[in-house]
């Protein structure tokens, strides 16, 4: 084999392995071998959370395309996502960044979203904040903190601490010392259960009489009907408020219509007035209610007409207007 030959053989070996090992960096980094094509979106997180380009972008579990570049814009995490052109986002679709596992890498997950309208090339994505692997870890070891301390207090309630006694030892010393009159309490609680179950007594027998317990029923429903009429009688006097109220009728009248009222003011008044004059003697009625001697005039009247019908007799009727004229004037 000659130099040339050589240097052909060796020089298509290196261009081949040129093209192996561009291939691999290309499926490594971009998920396929045409990063260029599809369309690009943008997705602003808190924190990126160990994210890196060429990781996956899944909408509900699809590959959909990958990341292609990150960065921070304005205090933010950026992801600029390469989608692949067959696919569609969206416009109500949210962005999150998710994990493969516990221990898998990280990728970005859309859901599919409700509307039928799409993200444009270059838009920004909504997003959503996702729990962190490690804030969670993180909680639960101060969870476990809490929890351990929380069990040590029991255990030193339990068991009691500096010489003191715990829980159960105060309690085996109560039960101790008041076994008498638990014995007693519980022996009394039979007796009225056997009581109750034999119907004696008043809760006995709304225990075991149907009869009592029907009439208990009665006049259960007897006092809901009168509660339902005192409600109609409540709603009834509201009414008749309401109706006083905006003047209605002729209470509401009197309450509220200044007319009315005054016109009761001047009926007062006059009734005061006349009262006065009667008092005075003032008129002809009050002459009479207050001067003496128009009644002793009356009574001399009436006994000189009793004294002509007396002496009438069976004298005519002429005659007898002539003696009562007479007797009288």
């Amino acid at each position: 084999m000659n130099n040339a030959q050589m240097t052909a053989r060796i020089g298509l070996f290196f261009l081949v392995g040129a093209v192996i090992i561009w291939i691999t960096f290309e499926a490594l980094h971009s998920g396929g071998f045409h990063r260029h094509n599809g369309y690009v979106l943008t997705a602003r997180f808190e924190t990126l959370k160990e994210l890196k380009v060429g990781d996956e972008v899944r909408m509900a579990g699809v590959l959909v395309g990958s990341v292609e570049t990150t960065s921070l814009v304005n205090h933010r995490a950026e992801a600029v996502l390469r989608i692949q052109p067959e696919f569609k986002i969206a416009r109500d679709a949210t962005a999150t960044i998710s994990s493969a596992g516990l221990l898998g890498t990280n990728y970005i997950s859309f859901d599919l979203g409700t509307v039928e309208e799409f993200y444009e090339p270059g838009a920004e994505v909504q997003t959503r904040a996702s729990a962190d692997l490690n804030s969670v870890m993180a909680q639960i070891g101060d969870l476990s903190h809490k929890l351990e301390a929380a069990f040590s207090s029991i255990t030193n309630i339990t068991q009691g601490e500096n010489g003191q006694p715990g829980l159960f030892q105060r309690l085996d010393k109560l039960v101790a010392d008041n076994g008498d009159k638990v014995t007693a309490t519980i022996s009394n609680l039979h007796e009225i259960t056997t009581k109750i179950n034999e119907g004696q007594g008043t809760i006995g027998r709304l225990v075991n009489d149907p009869k009592m317990h029907d009439e208990l029923v009665a006049a259960i429903e007897e006092i809901k009907a009168d509660a339902t009429q005192a409600k109609g009688f409540i709603t009834d006097a509201q009414d008749i408020v309401d109706q006083v109220k905006s003047g209605q009728g002729a209470l509401g009248t009197l309450v509220y219509n200044q007319e009315a009222g005054d016109n009761i003011k001047r009926v007062a008044q006059n009734m005061r007035e006349l009262s006065d004059k009667l008092n005075k003697g003032q008129g002809t009625l009050g002459r009479l209610i207050n001067d003496d001697s128009l009644y002793t005039q009356t009574q001399g009247v009436l006994k000189k007409a009793d004294q002509a019908f007396d002496s009438m007799g069976d004298s005519s009727a002429i005659s007898a207007v002539g003696v009562a004229a007479n007797a009288l004037f």
